[in-house]
């Protein structure tokens, strides 16, 4: 069966977190020291509560809430530029991702809540793992070496059982492009599929015909 990165194989496992108590200057410092725009906060249990961004700093030093309203109310858009601690400064609910999530799952969860990163959790809840945006990118970020690689090897040979030479491989810029002959017509849409699904390729362009 073909391996499909998950959350798992590109999260951050060692996360700074926040308890819901934390003082606002040590949230502030720990940010910075750690050139993080964002840190989970996390009841007793260890289970997210909340996110704390570096935006939510800014605005508790400038005393003003979010240009853009995204904090809700009045009331608790305030709140925030006034918070002592952790707890009143975070945003809540906090959206989380899993570990067995496919990257694109996630970067559309990312992509549909406007975050920049999500906390992971296990079954029981508590916080595993950080996923950012740059660590989802970085999975999609493949020379063409390794593309053709799995292709040749893991598509065409360990899952397909196609011998070596029969489908050549070009890889450029994560655009492949296949040239050869399979046993039958019914492979051509796998092969393409399963090359669609490698984690780096753009897109395929089959050159397949059927030998004999």
């Amino acid at each position: 069966m073909l391996h499909r990165r998950t959350v798992g194989d590109v999260m951050t496992e060692e996360v700074v977190t926040f308890r819901p108590d934390t003082p606002f200057q040590e949230v502030a410092a720990l940010l910075d020291a750690n050139d993080i725009a964002a840190a989970p906060v996390v009841d007793a249990n260890g289970a997210p509560v909340g996110v704390v961004s570096a935006s939510d700093v800014l605005r508790h030093e400038t005393g003003m809430p979010d240009p853009q309203g995204q904090d809700g109310n009045d009331e608790r858009t305030w709140g925030k530029a006034r918070a002592r601690a952790a707890g009143a400064l975070m945003s809540s609910p906090v959206f989380t991702a899993r570990a067995d999530w496919t990257i694109p799952r996630a970067a559309r969860e990312l992509r549909r809540r406007h975050v920049k990163q999500l906390p992971v959790v296990g079954d029981a809840g508590l916080l595993t793992g950080i996923v950012s945006r740059s660590d989802l990118l970085d999975a999609f970020i493949r020379s063409d070496v390794e593309i053709r690689d799995e292709v040749e090897q893991d598509i065409l040979g360990r899952i397909l059982g196609l011998d070596a030479g029969t489908i050549a491989v070009e890889v450029r810029d994560g655009d492949v492009t296949l040239r050869g002959h399979v046993p039958e017509p019914r492979l051509i849409p796998v092969v393409v599929g399963l090359c669609q699904g490698v984690d780096g390729v753009v897109a395929v362009d089959a050159h397949l015909a059927t030998a004999g």
